[in-house]
């Protein structure tokens, strides 16, 4: 299956987003665990709520582009099954002599 540049990018953001949000909970967490680890874990859930919602809108980028590209192939589907169907009922209908 032959993927578009545009799908090659999203997936290595993807992933990127992935190992951010992973290395940067580490480090948020130990950044701030000398405030205490009620405060540490806080800022930690702080930061995996925003990094997580980057990961859903690059999957829903994802999810809308695989969408698009369905609708084009089915809509190539259905036009060669409309063609088909006038075909078949022009060629069935002659005049009359």
């Amino acid at each position: 299956m032959k993927r578009s540049t545009h799908d090659m990018l999203l997936s290595f953001l993807v992933g990127a987003s992935w190992a951010f949000a992973i290395i940067g909970a580490w480090v948020t967490f130990q950044s701030f665990v000398f405030l205490g680890l009620v405060t540490a874990i806080l800022f930690t859930f702080l930061f995996l709520f925003l990094s997580l919602f980057i990961i859903v809108v690059l999957e829903n980028l994802s999810l809308a582009r695989d969408r698009y590209d369905e609708s084009l192939k089915q809509t190539a589907i259905l036009e060669e099954i409309r063609d088909s169907i006038k075909f078949t009922e022009s060629s069935e209908i002659s005049p009359k002599n």
